[in-house]
């Protein structure tokens, strides 16, 4: 007699059941990406700048979205991507195009390392096109001014000064501005800190041009959005200032990644929502549509707990930076330029930020080379000397030198460096002729007699260093006076 099978009832009730929860679940899925696409693609439009080419089609943004090969990105090298990213205060500020923010993102595509590299805004540059000065945070709006419509000419400007500091060319901008900013972080349910000082700002900026307190502890924190704007802003009661301010800008971009990217945030549809209205809202950035898979896919792989940040400042004798008075005599304010006569070293540390190590090396060479330098002044100008030795003495940790009478009253044009070595001290030379900067020369250099010991090296001083050492240095107090003013100046033009 043949086996009967019975199946329960209730085991196929089940059955149906899972069946149609799995279903349920995948027509859910199915929606869910489809709408995620849509959003990104109709965001991504709105904050692409008008560059003139024609916007990819919807398919043509959805293809890039299931991309899990990032290949298709602009980049400066073959293993590195540059961004450069902007915050400004935005309609609703006084001043709202001044880059209260400027930061270089880099990404090494073969490690996946992330470093960023913060760029005060105080710093003196030459506007591009003129044989003007300004502070470097005044740049994107000149830019602006430009009639073309192409948003892509009016970041020529800002670009080429970022060139010229880095030596880095850049592959992609985003421009957010504060309230972008703010809402972000609430989008996502705000992010974690840690706050390495107690903080405390009687005069942060309020709501309709006014003042208020803003006071943070020390230690871990849980911020929405405004008190994380109030954290990335506050100077005053940093012993680094704008430095200061820099590292936490970055800790908050560290920790806003960190968030955008967990799972409370891209499994919930309606933090993603507002997200994207968000930036559609307040940020523009010259990302196409169709890179934005490319994009998403290469964040998901970065390496965000070993991000190296770096940041160009003032406060310590290792600084590349240093304060100086300029302006009108009438009108002297203070601002920021490289130690040395040129940004060589600011470009050194952009170049090889993936690779600190290669910069230590260079000095630890130069210490074992412990070259006997003379410094010649031939510039016409007394004071000149004694800030060169103090340059390479206190901020080059040079042990070995020695100011030397000319043994001629006649001005040399040129500053040269003389190297008696034959070329085996190559590692001091080459920072000698590259930082101060100067010419090289291997023939000996006749010093007086009484100069003293034999020198392996001598730095004669000519009148093209006068003009990129003359500036009257000032403190941290100064720059931070002048700060104040300038904001005082933005917040009452209103």
């Amino acid at each position: 007699m043949d086996a009967i099978y019975y199946r329960s009832p209730k085991k196929n009730a089940a059955k149906k059941i899972f069946l149609l929860l799995l279903a349920v679940f995948f027509l859910a899925g199915i929606a869910y990406g489809g709408f995620f696409a849509y959003k990104i693609y109709s965001v991504s439009k709105k904050i692409s700048v008008d560059n003139g080419a024609p916007q990819p089609s919807f398919l043509e943004t959805v293809k890039s979205l299931a991309t899990e090969n990032p290949i298709n990105l602009r980049s400066a090298g073959p293993d590195r991507i540059n961004i450069l990213l902007l915050g400004i205060g935005g309609k609703e500020n006084p001043a709202p195009n001044l880059t209260d923010t400027i930061m270089i993102m880099s990404i090494n595509r073969k490690t996946n390392k992330v470093a960023l590299l913060s760029i005060p805004r105080d710093l003196y540059v030459t506007v591009p096109g003129t044989s003007y000065q300004n502070k470097i945070n005044t740049i994107y709006q000149l830019g602006l001014n430009n009639p073309t419509q192409d948003a892509n000419e009016k970041m020529k400007p800002l670009l080429s000064v970022i060139k010229n500091i880095t030596g880095l060319n850049i592959d992609y901008y985003a421009v957010l501005n504060f309230e972008g900013f703010r809402k972000a972080i609430d989008d996502v349910g705000g992010i974690n800190i840690v706050s390495e000082r107690d903080l405390y700002d009687a005069r942060y900026p309020g709501p309709n041009y006014s003042y208020e307190t803003f006071e943070l502890k020390k230690g871990f924190h849980h911020l929405d959005g405004a008190t994380a704007l109030k954290y990335a802003r506050e100077r005053h009661n940093d012993p680094q200032s704008d430095f200061g301010r820099a590292k936490r800008q970055q800790q908050i971009m560290q920790a806003t990644k960190n968030k955008i990217f967990s799972a409370a945030t891209l499994f919930n549809p309606v933090a993603l929502n507002n997200l994207l209205d968000t930036l559609g809202n307040n940020l523009s950035t010259n990302i196409t549509p169709d890179e934005i898979g490319n994009f998403l896919e290469l964040s998901k792989k970065l390496d965000t707990q070993n991000i190296t940040n770096a940041v160009l400042d003032a406060w310590n004798k290792d600084s590349l930076l240093k304060i100086i008075h300029t302006g009108n005599p009438d009108a002297q304010f203070s601002a920021l330029v490289p130690r040395v006569g040129n940004y060589s070293e600011v470009q050194d540390l952009a170049q090889n930020i993936f690779d600190l190590d290669k910069l230590k090396r260079t000095r630890d060479e130069i210490v074992k080379e412990n070259a006997r330098i003379a410094i010649v002044n031939q510039s016409g100008d007394n004071s000149l000397s004694e800030k060169i030795r103090k340059l390479l003495n206190v901020n080059l940790d040079y042990k070995n030198v020695v100011l030397v009478n000319a043994s001629s009253k006649s001005v040399t044009d040129t500053s040269t460096v003389y190297d008696s070595t034959n070329g085996t001290k190559p590692f001091t030379t080459n920072e000698l002729v590259t930082k101060l900067p100067a010419v090289i020369s291997y023939s000996d250099y006749s010093l007086p007699t009484y100069s003293g010991s034999k020198f392996d090296i001598v730095v004669v001083l000519g009148k093209d260093l006068h003009d990129l050492y003359n500036m009257e240095e000032g403190t941290i107090e100064d720059l931070n006076n002048d700060r104040d003013n300038q904001d005082s100046q933005d917040f009452n033009k209103n």
